[in-house]
């Protein structure tokens, strides 16, 4: 992933550049695990080797495995928003913006097809996480449509729905386009769900 790390809880939060790399080499390994492994055969030592640290470094940053997982469902969150947003940022207006978000976010799924396993599993082992990544991303969507909106780029009467059921197509495109197979490309995909997209424009 990216040189970034989401901070640790509390005062586990590092506070050096070195740190900084360590956490992000726990955050990508636990990645890997969990991706490969599922949460409940995943262990902290096997991360700590595909990090290549030691052991005990592990809980200078995290309390338990149920910690960094918590911690990577954050990261992954932050990376997909910070994977999508320059191409999102950089649209001429609402719809292009859209379309050019699920051409970056099928991109990243095919980087990181762990996300889906391990998102998923989420919802058993920490709701709370699971929840508010989808609520976090689709409060991002909405907010988006709604600034489009006033622009007059699209219908006024956008809401959390439609933010939602973008939300929704871009996780199955994703899913299908990203993880099961890439036989068609992310442009190609996007083009299509665009076509769904048009009905939210202002004619």
């Amino acid at each position: 992933m990216t040189d970034t790390a989401t901070p640790a809880a509390g005062d586990k939060t590092p506070r050096t550049e070195r740190g900084r790399r360590t956490l992000r080499s726990l955050l990508d390994a636990a990645a890997a695990e969990f991706g490969e492994r599922g949460f409940h055969d995943a262990s902290i030592s096997a991360i700590t080797r595909r990090a290549g640290v030691a052991l005990g470094s592990f809980y200078t940053y995290f309390d338990s495995k149920d910690a960094i997982f918590r911690a990577l469902v954050r990261d992954m969150s932050d990376q997909v928003r910070s994977h999508v947003a320059p191409a999102v940022r950089t649209a001429p207006d609402g719809l292009t913006a859209e379309r050019d978000g699920l051409i970056a976010f099928i991109g990243f799924v095919r980087a990181h097809k762990e996300i889906y396993r391990i998102i998923d599993e989420s919802e058993f082992v920490d709701p709370d996480s699971f929840r508010r990544h989808y609520a976090t991303t689709a409060d991002r969507i909405e907010q988006r449509l709604r600034a489009a909106a006033a622009r007059g780029e699209l219908h006024d009467d956008v809401s959390d729905v439609h933010a939602w059921a973008i939300m929704g197509m871009n996780v199955f495109l994703g899913l299908r386009y990203g993880v099961w197979s890439e036989d068609r490309s992310s442009e190609e995909v996007a083009a299509a769900a665009a076509i769904l997209l048009r009905g939210l424009a202002r004619r």
